[in-house]
């Protein structure tokens, strides 16, 4: 027996009319046409649905188990349709992140609490990208988007700019460096530095300074949690490298300082990375647009 979904619809149309009159005017169709797929459904069958001499017309035994079957299937197959239908006009998708930048998680969560607000048809995840090769993950749509700072030329991928920053030399205040006014890779010689938990080629002071000029601090230990970082600088544990906005009440601690590194100072900007045919998409557009509200305001604190 081959049944659609329009054999469903018509007999849940039929027991809730009563008749084939008006199950054909809900249906937009003619009574006679209505009249042939019932009887084709029945021949298939090899049993009657309906029992045509009771007003209003009813279902028989075998109609009513169909009807089970269509009010089971049909809202499924209904709340199917407007999730497509969602996704096509763009109210609804999924946004997995993944993350290069370790410290952006305590950024990243105030705009996707925003975001939720306003999308909240559509699936948030955030994944630590640098567990794995992120750029890779976004061609294979096994991540949505991208938080990185290093930006590559690959084809079918755009990278959205959101804010610069500057990564700062952190210190208790104890500290002989404390003292300088800016501090150069040399001055990381015989210290302990304390670094988030990633491969060094995604830490900004090595990948900006010191593997450049080939020097090796006396120590490296790791921190999962910024809060954690700063207790061990402020314990005069070690020093530290972190992103100028994470960092910014500093100034109002009297325990640790922050300081330029070189004399120049070092400017970063971080970047989202997508797939160029998810540009378009209006949650895609307002994520990167809550983003760079975000930044703007830890940029003013």
């Amino acid at each position: 027996m081959h049944i659609e979904f329009r054999h469903l619809r018509t007999i849940k149309a039929i027991h809730e009319s009563g008749g084939l009159a008006r199950a054909a005017d809900h249906l937009n169709i003619t009574q006679s046409a209505l009249s042939h797929q019932i009887k084709g459904l029945e021949e298939q069958a090899g049993v009657e649905l309906f029992l045509r001499r009771s007003k209003p017309m009813k279902l028989s035994a075998a109609g009513l188990r169909l009807l089970r079957l269509a009010e089971q299937v049909l809202p499924q197959v209904e709340a199917m349709q407007a999730e497509f239908a969602a996704v096509r006009d763009g109210k609804a998708g999924r946004m997995h992140i993944a993350i290069e930048c370790h410290a952006c998680f305590e950024w990243l969560f105030p705009v996707l609490e925003e975001f939720r607000k306003a999308w909240g048809d559509v699936d948030v995840d955030i994944r630590p990208g640098l567990a794995f090769d992120a750029l890779p993950a976004l061609l294979r749509e096994d991540v949505d988007l991208v938080v990185s700072s290093d930006p590559e030329e690959t084809q079918g991928i755009q990278f959205i700019e959101l804010f610069d920053y500057n990564p700062v030399f952190v210190a208790s205040r104890q500290h002989p460096l404390a003292q300088k006014s800016y501090v150069e890779a040399e001055d990381f010689l015989g210290q302990t530095l304390i670094t988030y938990p990633v491969e060094r080629t995604r830490l900004d002071i090595f990948s900006q300074l010191l593997i450049p000029a080939g020097v090796e601090p006396a120590q490296v230990r790791q921190a999962e949690l910024t809060a954690v970082i700063l207790l061990l600088v402020a314990s005069n544990r070690g020093v530290s490298v972190m992103p100028d906005w994470v960092v910014r009440e500093v100034k109002y601690n009297s325990d640790y300082v922050t300081r330029p590194l070189t004399k120049s100072g070092i400017t970063r900007r971080l970047y989202a990375a997508i797939r160029t045919e998810d540009a378009e998409k209006p949650y895609m557009k307002e994520l990167v647009s809550l983003a760079k509200i975000e930044a703007r305001k830890l940029q003013t604190r």
